[in-house]
């Protein structure tokens, strides 16, 4: 049986990824963090002794050394934002000798875990960085329709949140480049585009309908012009399932823009406070699409547009699939390629999304 420890393990997506991996047979779930007394709680709650929750922090010097007492064979590191992060926890797991996950959406952090490789190599561990909707489930779908094209040109990513709020962590680090220069991808060309604006209206399929979304920062944009070289467009935007709160969003973003304030950090806590409170009001569906635009084997004009909606507010469900996904795969004795890499090919669509098959969470294609 793997000793699978989750950093963060009572947080926002780490409980949901405790929960999962607590109900698997093939593996021993650890409930970590700084907090030992919510760690506690959150093992209670899912069934587990108290004894599997650990007191762990992402800062300690000594986190090897305790990785290393607790015999843990894979460590999965939620505790964002990774946006600024270094690698220190990443070289805690390989100097311990455990394999490494994480949840990051931090564009350079995901794109630059690569100048690890040589040392996990060196240790025999995998380290994988960005196992969450972004870039493993959008990497994952492009992998799947990408046969049916002759040349692929177009990515355009999007993700509509539904009510439930993300912890105040996600907050924090999505609204670290509102208002600020992101570099994009756009027809053959690096272009600046600006966190959270660049406003668009977007139809997505029945339930959700037409939803605001703003550019943001993620790792698909650096990521895939170079797995993709025939690619002349990437984009990625999110919005929110509130038009009023995207839009509060939005102008905070243009005041940063217009350097009237220097970031958005001081809202994320009141804010993320609002969006609490409105939940009762707010849809309580999201969704994520990517459409794919180029040339068929055939030369002529193709596009396919795929979407994935949640509803009953499951949708903060899906950046855990991979985690636990991949989690389970090496607890079944599977093995996963040494080194340092951001997760891309190395789960299908169905393999993401199986550990969400009990959940209000579909495929749509067109």
């Amino acid at each position: 049986m793997r000793t699978i420890v989750v950093l963060g393990g009572y947080g926002f997506f780490g409980h949901r990824i405790s929960a999962a991996l607590a109900t698997t047979a093939s593996v021993r779930v650890l409930v970590g963090g700084r907090d030992l007394g919510r760690a506690k709680v959150a093992a209670r709650a899912m069934g587990l002794p108290l004894e599997h929750a650990v007191a762990l922090d992402a800062h300690d010097n000594n986190l090897a050394d305790l990785l290393r007492r607790l015999h843990v064979d894979v460590l999965i590191h939620t505790a964002g934002p990774f946006q600024g992060q270094d690698y220190s926890v990443a070289r805690a797991a390989i100097e311990a000798g455990c394999h490494y996950i994480d949840l990051a959406d931090g564009r350079q952090f995901v794109a630059g875990v690569g100048t690890l490789s040589a040392l996990a190599s060196a240790a025999g561990v995998t380290v994988i960085s960005g196992a969450s909707s972004v870039p493993a489930l959008s990497s994952a779908v492009i992998d799947r329709y990408l046969p049916r094209f002759g040349r692929l040109e177009t990515i355009r990513i999007g993700i509509s949140s539904g009510a439930r709020a993300p912890g105040l962590a996600t907050v924090r680090g999505v609204f670290s480049y509102g208002g600020k220069r992101i570099r994009s991808w756009q027809d053959g060309a690096w272009v600046d585009a600006y966190g959270w604006l660049n406003l668009s209206r977007h139809r997505f399929p029945p339930p959700l309908g037409k939803r605001w979304l703003g550019s943001c920062d993620v790792p698909d944009l650096e990521l895939f012009p170079q797995r993709y070289p025939t690619v002349r467009t990437v984009s990625f935007q999110a919005g929110f399932a509130s038009d009023l709160g995207h839009l509060v969003v939005w102008g905070l973003a243009g005041l940063v823009k217009a350097r009237i304030l220097s970031n958005m950090s001081m809202f994320a806590s009141p804010l993320n406070r609002l969006s609490r409170w409105m939940e009762p009001i707010v849809s309580d569906k999201g969704g994520m699409f990517v459409t794919l635009e180029g040339e068929g084997k055939d030369g002529a004009p193709l596009r396919i547009d795929w979407n994935l909606i949640a509803e009953k507010n499951h949708g903060p469900h899906i950046p855990c699939g991979a985690a636990i996904a991949l989690a389970r795969k090496i607890g079944s004795g599977a093995s996963l390629p040494r080194g340092a890499v951001p997760c891309m090919g190395l789960l299908t669509v169905e393999e993401f999304l199986e550990p969400l098959r009990d959940l209000s969470i579909s495929e749509r294609v067109a």
